[in-house]
């Protein structure tokens, strides 16, 4: 039976008071829904500013590729789609309505679909702290782990970068720690602040430079790994970047979706790479595609529902640092 596209709309969800001074009030979603053979998809993905997105544009997109698969199959919609839309939000939202489409229209369940051989279980999942002053990050990082977060991500902004993650370890002395460069290491000595940061106790970092100057961690022998993360938002992009990297670390609004979420996951294996798996600020209906694929992650990081002041019915539940599944 054809596909048809029931709804293609921009939802707006608050954000928890304790997080919105940094992100914002709320957040903006788009949510796509497709219809087959007395089934229904839904699909969430959440606009990435830094590829010139917003929710609105989005919905165009969705609504533009609607056009071109409303006559076929779901399973030839889906590869349609690949080609139809550039990664993003937009793609990975009707990508995923897809994926769920045709997993109730198969009688699966979206793992089984997508090819895992068993049931997706609770994960360790990191907590974002927010940027601050050293002792801010030590505040929060102790608030963490008395809650049980064991696996704690510090995103670097380029002043008292040092201070802040020694911050972190002095709140948090028994917490795991994973760092985001957030590529501003490009004039720096990449080993002096690699070994500065292992001496802290961090345990992988992601994305030291900036996309297109990755050769520069060519001769670089760090004592932690190294995780892609916009240097690799594609599988093709694996084989280009592999040689300088650990791991990738992949985002399904970043990858266009769990279809090529997948590819890149495959072909981070064949390489050898670790594979993380994060998302960003959303509700559970966009973390149930990003679960599956965690399942073969090293590390995750998919706390974005926790940062709402309320999510979906039926959503992922957080407890002691870990996400489980939801209740069927």
């Amino acid at each position: 039976m054809a596909i048809k596209l029931k709804s293609a709309r921009v939802e707006r969800w608050p954000v928890a008071a304790d997080f919105a001074v940094a992100h914002g009030a709320h957040v903006d979603v788009i949510v796509a829904e497709v219809a087959g053979k007395g089934a229904i998809g839904r699909g969430e993905g959440t606009p990435v500013a830094a590829l010139g997105e917003d929710a609105a544009t989005c919905r165009d997109q969705i609504l533009r590729a609607a056009a071109h698969i409303g006559g076929l199959g779901t399973a030839a919609a889906r590869a349609a789609v690949q080609e139809l839309l550039p990664p993003g939000a937009a793609r990975n939202a009707l990508d995923c309505a897809l994926w769920e489409l045709e997993a109730k229209e198969n009688g699966l369940r979206l793992w089984q679909l997508a090819g895992c051989d068993a049931a997706p279980t609770a994960r360790v999942t990191a907590f974002t702290l927010l940027p601050g002053s050293p002792g801010a990050m030590a505040e929060q990082a102790a608030t963490a782990e008395a809650d049980g977060y064991s696996l704690l991500r510090i995103e670097l902004t380029g002043g008292n970068d040092r201070l802040c993650v020694t911050g972190a370890r002095r709140g948090a002395p028994n917490a795991r720690l994973i760092v985001d460069a957030a590529a501003r290491w490009g004039e720096a000595d990449i080993l002096s602040e690699a070994e500065a940061l292992a001496d802290l106790g961090a345990e992988m970092i992601v994305q030291p430079v900036p996309v297109g100057a990755d050769a520069l961690l060519d001769p670089v022998y760090a004592p932690v790994p190294f995780v892609a993360g916009d240097s690799c938002q594609t599988a093709a992009d694996v084989a280009r970047i592999g040689a300088f990297y650990d791991g990738v670390n992949i985002r399904l609004d970043h990858a266009g979706g769990l279809t090529e979420a997948l590819r890149i996951a495959d072909a981070a294996d064949a390489a050898g790479l670790a594979i993380m798996v994060s998302g960003v600020v959303s509700t559970s209906l966009a973390i149930l595609p990003a679960f599956v694929l965690a399942q073969r992650a090293k590390w995750v990081d998919l706390g974005g529902p926790a940062r709402l002041a309320e999510d979906r019915d039926g959503g992922f539940e957080y407890r002691g640092g870990r996400i489980g599944p939801p209740v069927a």
